[in-house]
């Protein structure tokens, strides 16, 4: 193997890339409670939102330690690449960068590279797609670098969430100036400018706000047929696959990649989320 690309837990894999031992997660994890849930293959979306919506309380999270990157750089690969959710929003990026320095000045050299997202979901896993694109493309680890950094500079994200709350709770929406009232079933089509969350706009109810969202991915979007298009939903696949054939309709993709979430999408989705990247 001579390549490792590490995508932290927020970043959901595909069935390929989980039979793709180029490919690991790193587990963040979640509370509620007093209950932990580990973001891997025992977690359980249906479980987890039912006991949210049973609970008066707000689920919290943490990113991977140290340690956990640290061990995951320990492996035979040559190059090894590490994917975090946005910095602006966890400490995942810190941890994987503090991670590579354990293990640089434990074991010694070797070609290790963090990149912030700034994204989150499938962003993740579009910008961990790129890499591996790289690697078979015969790419120097420092052109690998460049190249998967001018890709991230180009991810457009974007959602539609059926509340904020969590994401409010948790600190994720600082700097928002305004956040509409839900109260009048007002839903806000956000995105992420350099990894920190923006209101692009809003409509009244969700189908209409995801119409915007669709507006402004085809308005945005440059390219398309070269691009693969992402979209993540937290326990909603017709809305889901509503979007897909949406945007299918107005433009072209090289692919798309349709996901449910994982733990951590689902604790800031919540239930009916839908995140859309390109």
């Amino acid at each position: 193997m001579s390549h490792r690309i590490i995508v932290d837990s927020c970043g959901e894999l595909t069935d390929e890339m989980k039979k793709d031992p180029c490919f690991v997660s790193a587990p963040l994890t979640m509370e509620l409670d007093g209950e932990t849930f580990v973001d891997d293959e025992t977690f359980s979306q249906h479980v987890f939102l039912k006991k949210v919506e049973q609970s008066p309380n707000c689920p919290r999270s943490a990113c991977p330690s140290p340690e956990t990157y640290k061990d995951f750089y320990d492996c035979e690969a040559e190059n090894v690449y590490a994917v975090t959710l946005s910095a602006a929003l966890s400490g995942s990026y810190n941890s994987a960068e503090l991670g590579k320095k354990l293990y640089l000045e434990e074991k010694g050299k070797k070609n290790i590279h963090v990149f912030n997202s700034k994204s989150a979901s499938v962003g993740e896993t579009s910008i961990a797609l790129k890499i591996q694109e790289c690697e078979k493309a015969g790419m120097p680890f420092q052109k690998v670098i460049e190249t998967v950094n001018a890709y991230i500079e180009g991810l457009h994200t974007y959602f539609v969430l059926e509340t904020l709350e969590h994401l409010r709770k948790n600190g994720r929406l600082t700097g928002l100036k305004a956040v509409v009232a839900s109260v009048l079933n007002i839903k806000p089509v956000m995105s992420a400018t350099d990894g920190v969350i923006i209101q692009l706009g809003s409509a009244r109810g969700v189908r209409r706000a995801l119409e915007k969202m669709i507006d402004y991915v085809i308005s945005q979007g440059v390219k398309t047929e070269e691009k693969i298009l992402a979209i993540s939903h937290c326990n909603c696949l017709k809305r889901a696959e509503m979007v897909r054939d949406a945007l299918l309709k107005r433009a072209k993709f090289r692919d798309i990649i349709l996901l449910d979430t994982g733990g951590i999408s689902t604790l800031y989705a919540a239930d009916g989320g839908i995140i859309v990247t390109l």
